[in-house]
């Protein structure tokens, strides 16, 4: 079973302005999949409160964090800023795989800057900051997750073998 840490970024929710619905559209998709949610947060768009809540839930071995706000142009979006200073090693194909499929949908996609990458053995991922985008991108990626999960274990002993649910090509 997958751990999963979700934070929110929003300086509304943090301050109780606004009830914060990205957050628990993560947990919802985390549950759907039967991954285990081991730590949630609510964090101001502030870089050290988030750079604080990637370092807290990686040191305590969350394998996947997903982070939702904070990746647009706003001058108070500084979630992939927090991202990157604490990452080991950028994944950026995550982040990369959302933009383009996103640009399907709408020409905002443009505007995410989200970032993807690991510290130690956990994977960090940027999401947007509305429900329906979170949705959207979870769905994306979701394919790939679990196999980089258990490349960060240690588990992978053969990469050229497909997952069994993918077609073979």
């Amino acid at each position: 079973m997958i751990s999963v840490g979700v934070i929110t970024v929003s300086d509304r929710s943090s301050r109780g302005e606004r009830e914060d619905a990205s957050g628990p559209a993560i947990r919802e998709w985390a549950e759907a999949h039967g991954y285990a949610v081991a730590r949630e947060t609510i964090v101001p768009d502030e870089r050290d409160a988030i750079t604080r809540a990637l370092v807290d839930y990686s040191d305590a071995g969350v394998e996947l964090i997903l982070t939702t706000g904070g990746t647009g142009f706003a001058p108070r979006d500084v979630t992939p800023e927090a991202t990157c200073a604490v990452i080991d090693r950028p994944a950026p194909g995550f982040a990369e795989a959302m933009r383009a499929k996103s640009l399907a949908i709408t020409p905002h996609a443009m505007l995410s800057r989200a970032a993807s990458g690991i510290r130690k053995r956990s994977l960090i991922i940027n999401l947007p900051g509305s429900p329906k985008a979170v949705r959207e991108n979870l769905g994306f990626i979701e394919a790939a997750i679990p196999h980089a999960i258990e490349l960060l274990r240690g588990e992978v002993k053969d990469c050229g073998t497909p997952p069994s649910d993918l077609p073979l090509r």
